[in-house]
This record gives structure tokens, C-alpha cells and sequence, in this order.
């Protein structure tokens, strides 16, 4: 275990990484549903675990604030040389944040319905990939295989 000193400079990078330096001593019933999504993600990275596992990391803030963690997250695997897996069910994050992307089938017994490699390479631009036609057809393929199981558009049974 680490000494004391070391926790609290360890704890007050990450939080500052997130944009909450100044929330080190704040406790939980002060901070709002988004603050709390920050502090679990410098958590996650104070921990320094070989992988990460993320689910809806960002699910819960503005797309401002969302895209600038993106860039965090991505800073912060890059630098720690971390493997993160993540579950999300936003198409674009999904295909910004990863190198691979693995499609899930719905219901409770799920597997895995597709893998999509998603070649872009890194550092990554946002607005780069934006503007490529290969980010299109990417995105294309997964909403493809995202309409295939949705339920709601269930083909009618034969009488």
C-alpha cells in the first residue's frame, strides 16, 4: 500500500486530469450525477490496473464535457499504456474511442454478433475522422447490425 501523501498526489493528478482538481476533499452528496462519472474515471486510472473495464463512462454528461474525457481517456491509455474496454451504446464514441468494435446480439443470452476493426490510426483527430468517407461506412456498418436487432421492428409471424 502506498503511503498517504503519495494516495492524496496520486488521487489530486487523476482529479485534475477529469477537471476536478479543486474537488479533493469534496464529498460525494456534493457532486452532481456528471462529477460523479469523472470521479470514477480518475479512480479507475489512480488504480493503474493493466485494463480497464468502462461501462457508459460518459453516459451521464454533456457532449461538450463528454468529448473533452474522450480526449482524457485517450491521453491517459496512451500514456499508461492501457487496454480499455468499454461498453457504450453511442456509434460515434464507439468508433472514435476503439480500435476494435464488438457487436453485441440482444437479449439475454447475447453474444457476440459482429467484430468491426476500425483503422484509423492514432493520435486520432476528431474532425479528420469526421471528414473521411471510411468513418461513414463505418458508422454505417453498425447501425446496420444495431437495426437488425431491434426488437421493435420484429417481422410480423405467418398465420
Amino acid at each position: 500500500m502506498r503511503p498517504r501523501p503519495e494516495q492524496r498526489d496520486i488521487a489530486q493528478h487523476y482529479l485534475s486530469k477529469v477537471g476536478l482538481g479543486n474537488s479533493l476533499h469534496k464529498k460525494p452528496s456534493e457532486l452532481s450525477q456528471g462529477m460523479r462519472q469523472r470521479v470514477g474515471l480518475a479512480r479507475a486510472f489512480a488504480l493503474r490496473p493493466k485494463v480497464l473495464l468502462l461501462d457508459e463512462p460518459f453516459g451521464m454528461l454533456d457532449q461538450l464535457t463528454r468529448m473533452e474525457l474522450q480526449e482524457v481517456l485517450i491521453e491517459l491509455c496512451a500514456k499508461d499504456q492501457k487496454t480499455a474496454l468499454m461498453v457504450t451504446h453511442d456509434v460515434d464514441e464507439a468508433i472514435y474511442l476503439s480500435d476494435r468494435v464488438i457487436m453485441m446480439t440482444t437479449g439475454p443470452r447475447a453474444t457476440i454478433g459482429k467484430v468491426m476493426t476500425v483503422d484509423f490510426s492514432r493520435p486520432r483527430n476528431r474532425q479528420q475522422m469526421l471528414d473521411s468517407p471510411h468513418y461513414y461506412e463505418l458508422r454505417e456498418q453498425l447501425i446496420e447490425f444495431l437495426e437488425s436487432q431491434d426488437h421493435r421492428k420484429a417481422k410480423p409471424s405467418a398465420a
